[in-house]
């Protein structure tokens, strides 16, 4: 009978979930480098100062101008 049926799940799916079955602490490691590399404190007073100290760029980048007299 067709009531009976497991819902469809697609291989990649069934992939992850074996994966996760195989090594439960997977999501830890996951949370734990994404600590490391994206989740960082700024330092405000910082970002102010490189914001400050940024020199606009010409126009046109392949030109230099001629030195003022």
């Amino acid at each position: 009978m067709e009531f009976f049926r497991k819902p469809y799940q697609s291989d990649v799916t069934q992939f992850i979930n074996e994966l996760k079955a195989k090594k439960p602490t997977l999501e830890a490691e996951q949370r734990a480098g994404r600590d490391l590399l994206w989740d960082k404190q700024l330092d405000r007073s910082a970002q102010a100062e490189y914001a400050d100290a940024r020199v606009p760029q010409s126009p046109y980048v392949y030109f230099s101008r001629p030195k003022a007299r």
